[in-house]
């Protein structure tokens, strides 16, 4: 709670309470109030009880302990790529991906002053990333903070005309602020993507279309990665995304996180994954669920 800019406490102590008293509501997020998880938390789950965390760490831990039923977590965007280490949180978590959200991200720059006193913008690294362009267009210095919302309490707290906060423009009357300049971003084409993380899977209903997120890693011989993802060209299975991460500093082999189309159970689905075990070291499943988008 100490970790919040002064203005967002009571609205975390508020919000922390009422999941407490009914944690199978509860749905956790990263960030302060206002922040732009919780407006995708509000969008996904309409009913739920918003729990908001400092960073992934405690909205993840908020899960595993039962505080929340699930959490709902950022892990790319259109704009900036993936956020910073969600693909090595998750498969520590222990978690399962139970769903999928997207969000439309528009940036408001949010301040106590006016717009001409502007000299520093702070929020999450991914928000000063997709503003990045209209930032040095404006001479305004970004500063990194853990969220959008957070940034924008602090911009309250602090009370200093020269520093802003880009964050969603709902979270100005939460905080006090002005709305300095509404609507900012690099492209129009400005999404996140979010995952639902859950304790255990849920079920699967209806005909889909499904999409199954998965990691792995192949083996150290020549041409192994060609040969894993064979299977899935083959079969006529999609894969959409596929991303290689190192973990910690070691040159160890490479592993991979992927997104395809489809569930276990489907025959070119099964057929294409027994394809990637038998070229992979191994191949560890985080979740099936329904798509948010249908991919093309």
């Amino acid at each position: 709670m100490e970790q919040f800019p002064a203005p967002a406490r009571p609205l975390v102590e508020a919000m922390t309470a009422a999941a407490a008293a009914a944690p199978d509501r509860a749905v956790a997020f990263q960030g302060a109030p206002g922040a732009n998880s919780h407006v995708a938390l509000t969008q996904a789950f309409p009913d739920a009880l918003p729990l908001p965390c400092f960073d992934f760490a405690d909205a993840i831990d908020a899960v595993q302990d039962g505080r929340a039923d699930c959490a709902i977590i950022p892990i790319e965007n259109s704009l900036h790529g993936r956020v910073a280490d969600i693909h090595f949180l998750l498969p520590e978590s222990g978690l399962v991906i139970t769903g999928e959200h997207f969000l439309s991200v528009r940036h408001a720059l949010l301040g106590t002053g006016a717009r001409d006193d502007v000299k520093e913008a702070t929020s999450h690294p991914q928000a000063l990333g997709q503003c990045r362009h209209w930032l040095r267009a404006h001479g305004i210095q970004p500063v990194s903070y853990p969220d959008t919302a957070g940034a924008a309490a602090l911009v309250a707290e602090k009370r200093d005309p020269r520093v802003a906060a880009l964050a969603p423009a709902a979270a100005a009357p939460l905080y006090g602020l002005n709305v300095l300049a509404d609507d900012i971003a690099d492209s129009d084409h400005n999404v996140t993507r979010f995952v639902v993380l859950a304790r255990g899977s849920r079920p699967l209903v209806g005909d889909g279309p499904f999409m199954t997120t998965l990691i792995f890693a192949v083996k150290n011989v020549p041409a192994a990665l060609y040969k894993a993802l064979g299977g899935f060209a083959t079969n006529g299975v999609n894969m959409t995304k596929l991303e290689s991460y190192q973990r910690g500093t070691s040159f160890a082999p490479t592993e991979f996180y992927a997104d395809i189309t489809g569930r276990p159970g489907e025959p070119h689905f099964d057929r294409a994954l027994e394809e990637l075990g038998f070229h992979s070291a191994w191949v560890r499943l985080l979740g099936s669920y329904p798509q948010a988008m249908e991919r093309l």
